[in-house]
């Protein structure tokens, strides 16, 4: 099934495949707003505690101007605003910033495909998103294409910023995901809530906290916790993770290609976040990425994703929701 509506003020598209409901926020970045299993009530991706608020009557310049959790896609630049190419490139990109359009390519009682897609307007580039989801089916599928629209190639960093929460997460929930590294900046966002050392370069899952314990990150504190940290995670095994609750005894599970997309930014916000615009965040951001540095330092360093003109890379992400 498939909805048009509105919510807040923004043009909203509500799926729902009998097991599975989604919210996506077209005009608003493509935003996927909302993923919920329909038995059990539970919706998976964090909510800021302000909510969505009402369209500006003028395009948003900055990330957070209006965040209201969810899944955002991040292109072409992540984290630190730069400048790339005699051009300013905000934090966390434009993609986000942009309302993009969107068609109904299959809205069957099998099947649900919608095509959604931006043409970006610091860099030449297009961005699309096609979202299909099965009848009953506990998984649903992401291809995602960007195009290079100029005749000369132009670098980006790509990320899927994933953060969970909702009624989901919750003290006790387990990350099980295959990497070995963890970095964490040289200088901490929130100093006076972090719980890892800054400027360290740990085997994961362990890291070193500020008192000198070691933390096992897989394990997700409640907002009790009061913490703030974000972290890279770095040489995966596999382009997948899970994240169980064992009380719920349910699970999300995210499977990607980890040529396209080969670092997890990791950001922790257990109830911690006091600077504004974030103040009172709680949940988990498990955001693959294609480069773990904003667009210039990746240019820089040599890990910039690059595409000649008229050149085109698609990939697929698939998310799923076990039970049991």
């Amino acid at each position: 099934m498939l909805e048009i509506t509105e919510l807040n003020g923004h043009r909203a598209l509500k799926l729902d495949n009998g097991y599975l409901s989604m919210v996506i926020l077209p005009r608003k970045g493509a935003d996927i707003y909302e993923l919920s299993h329909r038995s059990s009530g539970v919706q998976f991706l964090m909510h800021t505690p302000w909510g969505l608020k009402p369209p500006s009557l003028h395009p948003p310049k900055d990330f957070l101007e209006n965040y209201e959790g969810g899944w955002q896609v991040l292109f072409p630049n992540i984290n630190d605003p730069c400048e790339y190419r005699g051009r300013q490139i905000p934090f966390h990109g434009e993609a986000a910033l942009l309302p993009w359009k969107d068609e109904v390519l299959t809205a069957s009682e099998a099947e649900i495909c919608l095509r959604l897609w931006v043409d970006c307007q610091l860099l030449p580039f297009r961005l699309e998103r096609e979202i299909t989801m099965q009848r009953g089916a506990s998984a649903f599928e992401i291809v995602e294409r960007v195009t290079n629209l100029d005749f000369q190639p132009w670098e980006f960093v790509w990320c899927q910023h994933i953060v969970l929460g909702g009624n989901f997460i919750e003290e006790g929930c387990r990350i099980e995901l295959s990497a070995k590294r963890i970095t964490t900046p040289p200088v901490l966002y929130e100093p006076q809530t972090a719980r890892l050392a800054e400027g360290q370069d740990s085997a994961w899952p362990s890291a070193l906290g500020r008192d000198g314990s070691t933390i096992d990150l897989r394990q997700i504190p409640g907002p009790a916790a009061y913490s703030h940290d974000d972290a890279m995670v770095w040489e995966l095994e596999q382009g997948e993770y899970c994240v169980h609750n064992p009380r719920l005894k349910l699970s999300f599970a995210l499977q990607w290609d980890k040529e396209v997309f080969p670092y997890v930014m990791f950001w922790m916000p257990y109830g911690g976040a006091e600077l504004p615009p974030l103040t009172g965040v709680y949940g988990v951001g498990l955001e693959p990425t294609s480069a773990p540095y904003p667009l210039a330092q990746a240019v820089e360093a040599g890990l910039a994703r690059s595409l000649g003109g008229g050149e085109t890379l698609q990939t697929k992400l698939t998310v799923g929701i076990k039970e049991g």
